[in-house]
């Protein structure tokens, strides 16, 4: 799989689908922050630290995948399911990622100025979602895992 932008997805957006995910998401924070004030910054920091707009996004592409399958006549409800499995295994390595932000923030911003460690986390971030990918892809090639390629690359039977 090859990691690329693809600005013409931007054409297919549709303005209400931008609408679900800014209202879910500011729902996500505002209840991140209700939980914070009840319970302090760190309970509250650990659900801020939930993808905000994971949610809408994950039934978007559920949809998008049944509508797409239904133009040709097909049942999609199996391939939606799996492009949204997928899309929930990328934030989830993404939250692990994060993970490893706020550890090393949280040990180290008292001890190092706060924009070199600022640095170093979000190098750590990156590095750790990256190297999290990277098994990921690895296992689907090595045949054990999800079935990435019949989602990506090969017409789905369904």
């Amino acid at each position: 799989m090859k990691i690329e932008i693809n600005a013409s997805a931007l054409k297919q957006t549709r303005v209400s689908q931008v609408v679900v995910r800014f209202c879910l998401g500011g729902l996500i924070t505002v209840a991140a922050g209700l939980i914070a004030k009840k319970y302090g910054a760190a309970v509250g920091g650990l659900f801020l630290a939930f993808p905000a707009i994971f949610p809408a996004s994950a039934t978007l592409i559920e949809k998008h995948e049944r509508e797409r399958k239904a133009k040709s006549g097909l049942n999609g409800a199996v391939r939606g399911r799996k492009a949204a499995a997928i899309d929930a295994a990328g934030a989830a390595i993404g939250s692990l990622g994060l993970l490893a932000f706020a550890l090393l923030i949280s040990r180290m911003i008292s001890e190092y100025e706060p924009w070199l460690v600022m640095i170093g986390a979000t190098i750590v971030w990156m590095a750790t979602s990256a190297f999290l990918w990277y098994l990921r892809k690895h296992e689907w090639r090595s045949g054990s895992g999800a079935d990435h390629e019949s989602v990506t690359r090969r017409p789905p039977s369904s």
